[in-house]
């Protein structure tokens, strides 16, 4: 049987035994082409293929059945559902506009999901169970999100700002906040101590002081005043800037001796700055030297005119070490005091000011504040920057615990979650949830200046970018189009720039925000790096340990401790650790350790000086040759060391010496006001008299840092 096929479709089959062995005694192509095969058994058996014109002829044997293709169904996409973005403490108009729904939808879901509680567009949702079922009755799937940025910049009602002025009727009188201000060593502590009968001043490392000391004085009178005591040295402006800004008067201590100093101006400009009156003390009016007329004139100078002088401002020469004329300053402060007519509401929430802050090893984080409003009592809710503290304790400046803290008095907290920051003001709250509530918008609204801080910075990187791509493009268009650059890779590669990095623990935030101060004044990054990786209040840490192994980095401990073990794991690892007291000291420290690193330099040091007598000439070995015929005229002049040869204070020659002869002897020193024969490596070399031959040496001297921090 022979299946035949026509186009696309098969005919049928028909058996002929008669007349297939007929036409397989001719050829195929005859066949096909005869009119018999034609006539007779091509349509039976042969079919044409009209696509191509040609006979095609398949054994049925050798055919088989082409496999049916398995036609799947093309399932429909499911629909996509909406996303709607939901927020905790959401209210229903939020949810609404977040949807895009109309807000009777809305309510129509709540009744749905939670039919025992009415709903209007004002009500906060706090269940979120509820929030996610009303959300997919509405056909959407939802996300979580966090309060949106315009959110967190409109709702201001979560954060806690101070108080509106309060009503005169209730105010009550307070005592002064009296800040102690002047220059270093000029009797500021020692003044305070003899009005408090204490020694404060020999406990102080270096005999300054480095941090703010805030006071509550009952004087031999009763009466009671709050002195802060500020630091005079240099690397303390902002701790004294800070006292300026917090006090009702300045008491401007100015010795009698020295006069007004640097720091003294400092004080003055700070004073008016603020707006707050000046008492002058002259101290140490008992010394010898003392001029106090010179004082007051210097004062005058800088717009301080004393009372002695026709001006409006109190004067009082006192001496602080012997108690000279003190109850005269305190009838001055008083005086002034009276006059300022200072008052404070004692009613409300609390409102102070964070004058100190440090981290105790046995009763955990400090601050020293100062209440400007309210009374503050244990158990309240304070809030303060980025941080906040339920009040556990409340002790004065000797560590005695204290109930309460009326106006004008400084105290320290014991309860901080985190250190606050010296300067930051203390907000009381009404409870714990207004706390959170408050710390969950400052840290919305830091998180936001961060991303923006960010995304400036992308900007400025991809703006760089830009700026390269398309130089790089128009170099390429410039070289052709088969032309390829690739582009610069950048490798960053040691500047080969010693680095110093290192780890600043203090005692006080107030004294390690000094000691960050200073360094930020150094200057001379292209010679040495200095880098603070870690800087934080308390003693030395384990934390601190691995910063300074993993940056090799140096510790400075600054008025606090390091236990025994942690010692003997620094010494282990080869941490150095530097422990001082005093500020100008750990600096010092610093810049010696800056030197160390820095390169040695290549200099001169001159040993002699002769005077050219005579030019001669001689043969040396079939070659003539020029000799200078000299006379030492300072020092002593070495056969091994470097020459420089100078004509009218220009340089003609510097080299070395190929013989030095004295009366046609080789010899290798020539002193003063001896002659002597100096032959040069340069045999070209031409002398005339009346030139200079300097003899030098080189040597390598340590390079020292041009840091000067001030002090």
């Amino acid at each position: 049987m022979i299946k035949v096929t026509f186009s696309r479709f098969t005919m049928q089959y028909v058996w002929y035994f008669d007349t297939i062995p007929f036409l397989l005694k001719q050829p195929f192509c005859k066949i096909v082409r005869s009119g018999n095969a034609r006539n007779h058994i091509l349509y039976n058996l042969f079919l044409i293929h009209t696509q191509c014109q040609c006979y095609h002829t398949t054994p049925q044997y050798f055919k088989t059945k082409k496999p049916k293709l398995n036609v799947f169904k093309q399932l429909k996409p499911k629909k996509k559902l909406p996303v709607v973005d939901i927020w905790n403490r959401m209210t229903v108009s939020e949810l609404a506009i977040s949807a895009g729904r109309d807000i009777n939808d809305v309510l129509d879901a709540f009744c749905l999901s939670d039919p025992l509680q009415r709903y209007n567009q004002n009500t906060i949702i706090e269940d979120p169970n509820i929030l996610h079922d009303v959300v997919r009755k509405l056909g959407a799937k939802f996300r979580v999100v966090s309060l949106p940025d315009s959110k967190v910049e409109n709702n201001t009602k979560d954060d806690v700002v101070k108080q509106p002025p309060p009503d005169k009727s209730i105010l009550v009188k307070r005592r002064p906040v009296v800040t102690i201000m002047g220059h270093v060593d000029h009797g500021k502590t020692t003044l305070l101590d003899t009005l408090r009968n204490t020694s404060v001043v020999e406990m102080e490392f270096g005999g300054i002081t480095q941090h703010i000391g805030a006071f509550n004085v009952t004087l031999k009178t009763g009466e009671t005043i709050t002195f802060l005591d500020t630091p005079g040295h240099a690397a303390f402006n902002i701790m004294r800037s800070r006292g300026a800004q917090i006090t009702d008067i300045i008491v401007l201590v100015v010795a009698a001796d020295d006069g007004v100093m640097e720091q003294t101006i400092e004080s003055i400009h700070m004073a008016k700055a603020a707006n707050v009156p000046i008492i002058v003390a002259i101290n140490k009016i008992d010394k010898p030297e003392a001029d106090i007329m010179r004082t007051q004139n210097m004062l005058a100078q800088q717009g301080i005119q004393v009372e002695a002088l026709g001006g409006e401002i109190q004067s009082v020469n006192i001496s602080a070490l012997h108690g000279t004329n003190l109850d005269t300053l305190i009838e001055s402060i008083a005086l002034q005091a009276e006059l300022m007519g200072l008052k404070g509401d004692p009613m409300g929430l609390v409102e102070a000011v964070v004058i100190e802050c440090l981290t105790d090893r046995r009763r955990g984080k400090l601050a020293t504040a100062l209440i400007q409003r309210g009374t503050l009592r244990k158990g309240a809710f304070l809030v303060s920057g980025l941080t906040w503290a339920k009040v556990r304790a409340m002790f004065d400046h000797s560590g005695n615990p204290v109930m309460e803290a009326k106006l004008s008095d400084a105290v320290q907290i014991i309860g901080w979650k985190d250190l606050p920051t010296a300067g930051d003001e203390i907000l009381e709250v009404e409870n714990e949830k207004k706390v959170r509530m408050v710390m969950r918008y400052r840290e919305a609204k830091k998180a936001a200046q961060l991303a923006e801080e960010h995304r400036i910075a992308a900007d400025k990187k991809h703006e760089e970018y830009l700026k390269e791509y398309k130089e790089h493009l128009a170099k390429r268009r410039a070289l052709g189009r088969y032309t390829k650059i690739s582009l610069p890779i950048k490798n960053e590669k040691p500047d080969g720039i010693p680095k110093l990095n290192i780890v600043v623990k203090g005692d006080v935030a107030g004294s390690v925000e000094a000691i960050l101060d200073v360094f930020n004044t150094y200057g001379s990054d292209d010679k040495c790096h200095l880098n603070v990786i870690h800087y934080g209040v308390g003693p030395v840490t384990e934390t601190d340990l691995e910063m300074a192994d993993a940056f090799d980095a140096i510790i400075y401990p600054f008025n606090v401790g390091i236990t025994k073990e942690l010692q003997q794991e620094a010494n282990k690892k080869k941490i150095l650790i530097r422990p001082h007291n005093v500020i100008y000291k750990l600096v010092d420290d610093v810049k010696k350790e800056i030197n160390s690193r820095l390169p040695s330099l290549d200099a001169e040091e001159v040993i002699g000086e002769a005077n050219v007598l005579q030019e001669f000439v001689i043969t040396d070995k079939k070659k003539k040759v020029k000799v200078a015929g000299c006379r030492c005229v300072k020092g002593n002049l070495k056969k091994n060391a470097l020459y420089r040869l100078m004509r009218q204070q220009e340089v003609l020659y510097t080299g070395k010496l190929v013989s030095m002869r004295h009366m046609k002897n080789e010899t290798d020193t020539i002193k003063t006001d001896v002659e002597c024969g100096l032959r040069f490596e340069d045999p070209t070399l031409s002398f005339k008299p009346g030139d200079v031959l300097i003899c030098y040496q080189m040597y390598k001297k340590p390079q020292e840092t041009d840091w000067d921090p001030g002090f």
